[in-house]
């Protein structure tokens, strides 16, 4: 039997540091308070800034374009003998506008239309895509927190042990291989500890970056939320991510604009007509003379080659972009079903440590211990045992994370507003055989 005090301290240590403890003042990461979180990123972030520059660029583009071109102003002047000029009259002044027809100025106006379009597309595909990466920063750092967390709780286990060693150790009832083994533990643990909280400073430190904040802006503790329902692969979720994918949807956009261009170029190859009229006047007394009225057109039949390459340009451009929106969207397909295997696996791993290894580690851990204290097992295997039930509970917090980062991710690929959006429609397996037990 070993010493008293060494059991007691032993057995207050094993329930104060491996307890399963929740950190207070913490905050839940919920789907509202991601969003919370990047609302004001929309705010203060500069890319989105900058998109909203480029979108009111392509707004005032569009009120720019012109259904008239400015006219020209002409003044003349005749040099000749005065019997000339005074007959013909020396000084001459006209105007010339341009007209718009073919409805060149109404397809001029389409384009911009269309870029604007493009604008507003690349934004919400931009927001998308940074508000995924915020959810996965806060899903880190709420790992590296707990990571965290549960490293203070072994550390202090270790140093509870550590000193119960070594009262044990004085007195005869420890051996100094066990407290040299508990001893290397507790250093590792140190070292490991302060890496871990350089990895959450540094996970803080991108959650300011994404939010503009200064960098070295405080945050709460972060919890990770329970474990997610399941979510399935159906042809509902995949046709909602064809219909509302932020990257696809801006490459449609794309094909209208590429449309826009094509009969825009192909509206080109008319000529442009104008109107003039000029009148003349005498110098000597500022007498009229004449006037003439004029229609002017372009010659556009010397460069049909041309005109015709400008068209084959265009239309090459339109083919190039709804290839690539085809090989996207079985992209998209492809990804939707990548994430959900990911969910499915990451929730599979996340129940089995839950409900099954951890349960069995802590039993093994109280075994062991008992066994030790009882004069039947080693001291190591204690140490093993308290290693293999801090991985599983390690192991189930990763898995949550991971779940999370991938729901984030198909979230942006379906265009959804939030986590709880998957329920809205359906990503969830249908029940089978009366049910699965997840």
């Amino acid at each position: 039997m070993k010493n008293s005090v060494w059991l007691s301290l032993l057995t207050f240590a094993a329930q104060l540091g491996l307890a399963e403890g929740g950190v207070t003042n913490t905050i839940v990461l919920t789907p509202e308070l991601v969003n919370q979180f990047a609302q004001e990123m929309r705010t203060n972030h500069p890319a989105l800034a900058a998109v909203a520059a480029r979108t009111n660029a392509a707004a005032a583009g569009v009120a720019a374009v012109r259904t008239w071109e400015d006219p020209m102003l002409k003044f003349s002047g005749m040099a000749a003998e005065e019997m000339m000029r005074a007959e013909d009259g020396d000084i001459g002044y006209g105007l010339e506008q341009k007209l718009p027809l073919w409805g060149k100025p109404a397809l001029a106006r389409r384009v911009a239309r269309a870029e604007l379009d493009v604008e507003i597309a690349d934004g919400e595909m931009r927001f998308q895509e940074l508000r995924s990466e915020l959810a996965q920063a806060l899903f880190r750092t709420a790992l590296a927190e707990r990571t965290v967390a549960v490293g203070e709780q072994d550390l202090a286990y270790l140093q509870t042990v550590a000193n119960a060693t070594e009262a044990s150790y004085g007195v005869g009832g420890s051996s100094q291989f066990d407290l040299l083994q508990v001893q290397n533990e507790k250093a590792k643990r140190i070292e490991q500890l302060k890496t871990d909280r350089a990895r959450l400073t540094h996970e803080h430190l991108a959650l300011n970056r994404l939010l503009n904040r200064k960098m070295a802006s405080a945050w709460p503790s972060l919890e990770l939320p329970a474990l997610a329902g399941p979510v399935s692969y159906n042809e509902r979720l995949v046709n909602f991510a064809l219909g509302n994918e932020p990257r696809l949807r801006m490459m449609h956009v794309r094909i209208k604009q590429a449309e826009a261009m094509v009969a825009a170029t192909r509206r080109m190859r008319r000529p442009d007509v104008s109107l003039g009229a000029e009148s003349r006047n005498y110098s000597g007394n500022g007498e009229w003379r004449q006037a003439e009225f004029m229609v002017s057109f372009s010659l556009p039949f010397f460069n049909r080659a041309k005109y015709r390459a400008d068209l084959q340009r265009d239309e090459a451009k339109l083919k190039t972009i709804e290839a690539e929106t085809a090989d996207y969207a079985l992209a998209v397909r492809e990804e939707v079903h990548n994430l959900t295997v990911k969910i499915d696996a990451a929730r599979r791993e996340a129940v089995l440590y839950r409900d099954e290894i951890i349960p069995r580690s802590e039993a093994a851990l109280a075994t062991t211990r008992t066994a030790w204290e009882a004069g039947r097992g080693m001291f190591r295997d204690v140490l093993d045992a308290r290693r293999m039930l801090l991985d599983a509970r390690l192991m189930f917090a990763r898995a949550v994370t991971e779940q999370y980062q991938m729901m984030s991710e198909l979230v942006l690929c379906c265009g959804l507003g939030d986590l709880e959006a998957l329920q809205m429609i359906g990503a969830e397996p249908e029940p089978q055989n009366g049910g699965n037990k997840p």
